[in-house]
């Protein structure tokens, strides 16, 4: 009787232990080919609405740079006189009728400044759309990481599953020789229900983060995720602060120059439209009492009495300065955030070597030797599950850490990006 409860029991055990490996569904097939990182973000920059609206602005600043450029538009004048009055003038008798233009013609450099304030806002378009391109970039590394991580977990999960199986079948071996107490066995039977269950819900997880990037790329993903990515670490020879980097050429200080540059332009935008312009009219008048022709021409110019231009002279050159201020503080943050991030991703390293390598070697080996251990009855049933547990925590642990690495690698990629080359100034 003793002897076919234990197979039943070892039948069991072997059936939870193929159930832990198979789980309810795969995250992705093993034979599919790499879908890399670098493709990720290809078709993320393809789809994203945020690139989408850079784009248009880009259009929309080149359009304005064309608009800016026009000259004003003449204008038809048709002009009658001496008509409906007394006497001579009664009806249309004595008429006069004119027929002409009026050509504005701009003076002060209005439209070269139009010009300019039109060629800032499209370089600040471009960088505006070189900036959505590094966050969308960011965005789909982070969540490429968290979906590689997700994948490995399920794989730690299984593999723990797998373990806490064998645990169940060695410690019903035990009870039924009569080399420990039941309670050894519902103790090995708990564990393996709750690393199936940590099985289901790892499945989960990386099922959410599989869809959460698939959304981001705006496409299904084909084949199986770079699960090399989270293991390339930077050597480990690095001590010491990290070199400066020249924050002149980033992303962020692109921006506030460019800003900078708009309001300087306004400035000069401001100061040429304080320069009446001139309206010169040719003009051909008919004299219907002789019905002879003459040339008519009209110059007039506006006179700056209430509106002299002082006003937003002052609010272009306000603006200026409030550009130029926002431009160095622009400068000092981004140093500090860029001197915070290398720290972090120096950091990150570390621990993700610590955790991935001596850590988890000496938990593997703690783990192993509790189990060799537990069979031959030198070790008790708590000190192989605490051995297990801290096995799984430092693989967890690993993984975490890897990946936070890559995020802060990221980070720094992200706030260290150079600016695109315009031509537009």
């Amino acid at each position: 009787m003793h002897r076919i409860l234990a197979a039943m029991l070892a039948a069991a055990s072997c059936a939870t232990m193929a159930q832990a490996q198979v789980g309810p569904s795969a995250p992705f097939a093993q034979d599919a080919p790499v879908y890399t990182l670098d493709q990720a973000v290809s078709a993320a920059g393809g789809s994203a609405p945020a690139a989408e609206a850079a784009t248009a602005a880009v259009d929309a600043a080149r359009a304005g740079r064309t608009v800016a450029g026009l000259r004003p538009n003449p204008v038809v004048q048709g002009q009658v006189e001496n008509v409906i009055g007394s006497g001579p003038y009664r009806g249309v008798r004595s008429a006069e009728s004119t027929v002409g233009f009026a050509i504005p013609i701009e003076l002060g450099g209005k439209r070269g400044a139009r010009v300019a304030v039109a060629n800032a806002q499209l370089s600040r378009a471009e960088i505006q759309a070189a900036i959505i391109a590094a966050d969308v970039r960011l965005q789909v590394t982070q969540l490429y990481v968290e979906a590689v991580a997700a994948d490995r977990r399920v794989t730690t999960a299984r593999d723990q599953a797998r373990i806490a199986s064998d645990a169940l079948r060695a410690a019903s071996v035990r009870v039924q020789a009569g080399r420990a107490s039941p309670l050894e066995q519902q103790r090995a039977d708990v564990a393996r229900i709750n690393a199936d269950a940590n099985v289901e819900r790892q499945l989960r997880l990386a099922e959410a983060a599989r869809a959460n990037l698939a959304r981001r790329i705006g496409r299904p993903i084909d084949g199986a995720l770079d699960d090399t990515l989270l293991d390339r670490l930077p050597g480990a020879n690095i001590y010491g602060p990290v070199a400066p980097v020249d924050t002149t050429g980033t992303l962020a200080l692109a921006a506030a120059n460019a800003d900078f540059s708009i309001a300087e332009a306004g400035v000069r935008l401001a100061r040429a439209n304080r320069v009446p312009d001139l309206n010169v009219g040719p003009a051909i008048r008919r004299l219907e009492a002789t019905n002879d022709m003459a040339a008519v021409f009209t110059v007039s110019i506006p006179i700056p009495v209430f509106n002299n231009g002082r006003a937003a002279i002052a609010q272009a050159t306000a603006q200026r300065t409030q550009a130029d201020a926002q431009r160095r503080v622009t400068a000092l943050d981004i140093e500090q955030a860029i001197t915070d991030a290398q720290a972090q991703a120096a950091n990150a390293a570390t621990t993700a070597r610590a955790a991935s390598g001596p850590a988890l070697a000496a938990a593997q080996e703690a783990a192993r030797i509790a189990r060799i251990g537990y069979r031959e009855g030198k070790f008790g049933q708590l000190e192989l599950l605490d051995a297990e547990r801290t096995l799984a925590e430092t693989r967890v642990a690993a993984i975490d850490a890897l990946a936070n690495y890559q995020n802060a690698r990221a980070q720094v990629e992200r706030l260290t990006a150079p600016a695109p080359n315009g031509g537009n100034q």
